[in-house]
């Protein structure tokens, strides 16, 4: 089974895969919360998935508030602040668990792929980021820090958009 054929509902709690949600093409996946350090991170990737959107790129958020609570808000919460606060019009999902026993199948594929480091295992905090390719397959994890305008990542969008 692809990672793309993993069930996972919209923010608004329609069902969906991740395939449905990504539209098939290649995406940014990022785990997200609201009330964290590095929130501010949602203006660039509302930017890149603006600047890619028209070349088969999409960005999508996967909530989670595992990471000391920072995400505790409810779907309309969270759509709201996203859309209001940063203008977000990326695909959200529903508030997931990355980490742990009770993680999402998705993550359980993810978690595998290294880093530039050549680690791997466990999310390490809000908004790491997993560049995927149209078939599922990750490309790049960056981890939490890397702002969404680093040149490896723009690289690396750029490589698979053409």
């Amino acid at each position: 089974m692809s990672i793309l054929d993993a069930k996972i509902a919209r923010l608004d709690g329609t069902a969906a895969t991740l395939g449905e949600i990504t539209g098939g093409q290649p995406a940014l996946l990022v785990n997200v919360a609201s009330r964290c350090g590095l929130t501010p991170q949602y203006t660039g990737l509302e930017e890149l998935h603006e600047r890619y959107a028209a070349r088969g790129f999409t960005v999508v958020g996967l909530p989670c508030n595992q990471f000391y609570g920072q995400e505790p808000g409810s779907a309309d919460e969270i759509a709201e602040f996203c859309s209001a606060t940063y203008g977000v019009t990326f695909p959200l999902t529903e508030k997931i668990e990355v980490n742990g026993d009770d993680r999402h199948e998705i993550y359980r594929t993810l978690v595998k792929a290294p880093n530039e480091k050549g680690e791997a295992g466990d999310v390490t905090w809000n908004f790491e980021k997993f560049l995927l390719a149209a078939d599922g397959t990750v490309i790049a994890r960056l981890r939490p820090q890397v702002e969404p305008d680093d040149p490896r990542l723009v690289d690396a969008i750029e490589a698979l958009v053409g």
